[in-house]
């Protein structure tokens, strides 16, 4: 199996010409993007330029990655700051979150020690994130009480307006319940938006007393309730690409030279990471249907049950999250890959990580052969 520092030159190629997934940051194309941009300049990210310049990747531990956590979490926040931001392909330097002694190599990586308080609070929050889509990422740095440009979080203006929409169809009866009359036409629109906003907002307190929570466990129970309603929208949104890349992955050939041994790999590859693609979203929908069951409780008029739920949800949101996170990251990046109407091929070694990296992020070892080219 390729080492530690190979995957991250592979990783950093492959991120050369995208910018952000639901399991990748990429403030080096972000920076690159906005440079000489006033709003970007004024609210950054992270107080350390090299830090926003950075790559951070919801990583997949690995067997020989595990020991360095006291922890027994499976997935970590990784950072890798390119060599050369205009060139990914020549590979960085990386320290995960939380890892034993990560401080001082985190200090190192950044440059120094100066205002590195607020660099490793925010490094700490986005580890507690299961995933990195961009409307919780904001959301969540947000609640913390950091001002940082929305240049960083790329959710453009439509999709914030299609997933207002979703979510106004999604909880249309609540509103009926907890409103009655107040809660149609417009005024539909406007407790979404106050939902879905960062802030706590008074047009929420007929919510707020439906569900009888209070102060830091209203502002939880919300912040998850949100959670679950972005997930049911990106998978609402992201099937119909699933369903191409499934049929896809078993489609894609080989092109130029082949070893018979790397092909043989390849197509038992295909079979696993498909049949692991399908496992992780049939997982995804089963945690989706427990919300669906406990809502539709809620529309019913048993509030507390739908409450428990949020107070008990956040082990089952964090699993979401990384299923769909996992899942979406396929999706995006399989289609930035193998763009429509292109030829679905690709050189043996290429085929071959990119199959294998899909494979450890959906929580698989890869087989042992590895191809270097």
């Amino acid at each position: 199996m390729a080492g530690s520092n190979e995957r991250i030159y592979r990783s950093l190629r492959g991120l050369e010409k995208t910018a952000s997934t639901s399991r990748v940051l990429n403030l080096a194309v972000v920076s690159g993007r906005n440079a000489g941009n006033p709003e970007h300049l004024a609210k950054p990210l992270f107080k350390s330029p090299v830090l926003n310049g950075a790559v951070i990747l919801k990583h997949r531990l690995r067997a020989d990655e595990a020991d360095l956590f006291e922890s027994g979490s499976r997935t970590a926040t990784k950072i890798i700051v390119p060599f050369d931001r205009s060139d990914l392909a020549l590979g960085g330097r990386a320290v995960f979150v939380g890892e034993r002694g990560w401080l001082p190599m985190l200090t190192e990586l950044r440059g120094g020690a100066d205002d590195i308080t607020r660099d490793v609070e925010i490094l700490e929050s986005i580890d507690q994130l299961p995933s990195l889509d961009p409307f919780l990422l904001r959301e969540h740095i947000k609640r913390r009480g950091y001002e940082v440009s929305p240049t960083y979080f790329d959710i453009s203006p439509a999709d914030v307006d299609r997933m207002q929409r979703f979510v106004g169809g999604e909880i249309a009866r609540l509103i009926e319940l907890a409103y009655g009359g107040a809660g149609s036409g417009g005024a539909t629109g406007r407790l979404v938006e106050a939902l879905l906003s960062s802030k706590t907002d008074e047009r929420l307190e007929p919510l707020r007393l439906t569900l009888q929570l209070e102060g830091e466990s209203y502002r939880e129970g919300i912040f998850c309730w949100k959670g679950f309603l972005y997930y049911k929208w990106v998978l609402n949104t992201l099937w119909p690409r699933l369903k191409e890349v499934l049929v896809e992955v078993t489609r894609v050939r080989v092109e130029g030279p082949r070893e018979r041994d790397v092909m043989i790999v390849i197509e038992e590859t295909k079979v696993r990471l498909r049949n692991a693609m399908e496992t992780q979203v049939k997982a995804v929908m089963g945690y989706l249907k427990a919300y669906d069951q406990v809502f539709q409780q809620l529309t019913d008029g048993n509030a507390i049950a739908f409450r428990d739920f949020l107070l008990k949800s956040p082990e089952m949101f964090m699993s979401l999250g990384e299923g769909a996170g996992t899942v979406s990251h396929v999706a995006s990046f399989w289609r930035f890959r193998f763009p429509v109407g292109k030829q679905l091929t690709a050189p043996m070694a290429e085929l071959l990580e990119i199959l294998q990296d899909f494979e450890a992020g959906l929580g698989a070892e890869p087989h042992p052969l590895s191809y270097a080219a």
